[in-house]
């Protein structure tokens, strides 16, 4: 199993090489820009030059980067919908000069224009900067929690999302806390085999190359984006135990977005989920 975490980039974009081995990890995530503004500086050359050669030193694979939050491939404005189609063909750009294989990107939300129509045009989008960006990089779509408009919470959304784009290189991020806040039960036996099943019929499981795993700090079902420490949360330690432990998520690399408090440190969270999958 490979454990990693999102990490900073402060500094310069290569010292988050250096900060995930400080902390153990076998992989990790990262913004290449400010994920709160449409905004972005090119990249430094001789920055990226210094990620690859320590990338490259490492053994930390695989790389993901992380779509900033504000755009939304869903959004029925014509201006925020190019946009977000020139945020992501501009990430993939970084991340093929970086070295990076996979963008995991939320969705967004349609704004009153209906959920068929937010599929529609997330996946033109997406279908769209793959083909004028030209890059090999992987797209990941993360599922969503369940708020407001969002595209992206069911997992058939999803699924319909791949057969419109129909490209091999579109695959899916599951993230633990979003899916246990759109209603998904995780915290059974019962309760993951039914919620994987879905997964597989809607989407593939063959298709989730990404897990994100999140305590939720709202009730199931609640909608609420707010992630937890490990266990300390409403999925708990033992939802944590059952999924860690399910032959069909082990073989998946694992990105914690837990919080940055005094209550926990990265080290810690690490330990936990070793712990609790068994392995120490």
């Amino acid at each position: 199993m490979k454990f990693g975490f999102h990490i900073s980039i402060r500094g310069s974009i290569d010292r988050a090489v250096d900060r995930a081995l400080e902390i153990g990890c076998d992989t990790f995530q990262l913004f290449t820009r400010n994920p709160r503004s449409w905004g972005f500086t090119p990249l430094d050359e001789e920055e990226a030059k210094a990620f690859r050669e320590k990338l490259r030193r490492s053994h930390l694979e695989p790389v993901f980067s992380h779509m900033p939050y504000i755009l939304n491939l869903a959004s029925p404005d014509p201006e925020i919908y190019e946009r977000s189609i020139e945020s992501l063909k501009e990430e993939i750009r970084r991340c093929e000069v970086l070295g990076v294989g996979y963008i995991v990107t939320h969705l967004g939300s349609h704004r009153g224009a209906g959920v068929e129509e937010g599929i529609r045009r997330v996946s033109r989008a997406v279908e769209r900067a793959l083909r004028e960006a030209e890059g090999d990089v992987m797209i990941l779509l993360e599922n969503g929690s369940g708020a407001g408009t969002q595209v992206g919470s069911r997992f058939w959304e999803i699924g319909e999302m791949l057969r419109l784009i129909d490209d091999d290189r579109v695959a899916v991020c599951l993230d633990t806390c979003h899916a246990f806040a759109a209603g998904y039960e995780l915290r059974t036996p019962e309760g993951l085999e039914e919620t994987l099943t879905e997964f597989d019929e809607a989407i593939g499981l063959e298709n989730l190359i990404l897990l994100h795993l999140n305590d939720s700090v709202g009730e199931r079902g609640s909608g609420i984006d707010h992630h937890e420490h490990i266990g300390l949360g409403e999925i708990g330690e033992e939802g944590f135990k059952l999924i860690l432990n399910d032959k069909r998520l082990r073989r998946l690399p694992i990105i914690m977005e837990t919080p940055i408090d005094e209550r926990r440190t990265d080290e810690e969270n690490l330990r936990k989920v070793k712990e609790l999958a068994g392995l120490i």
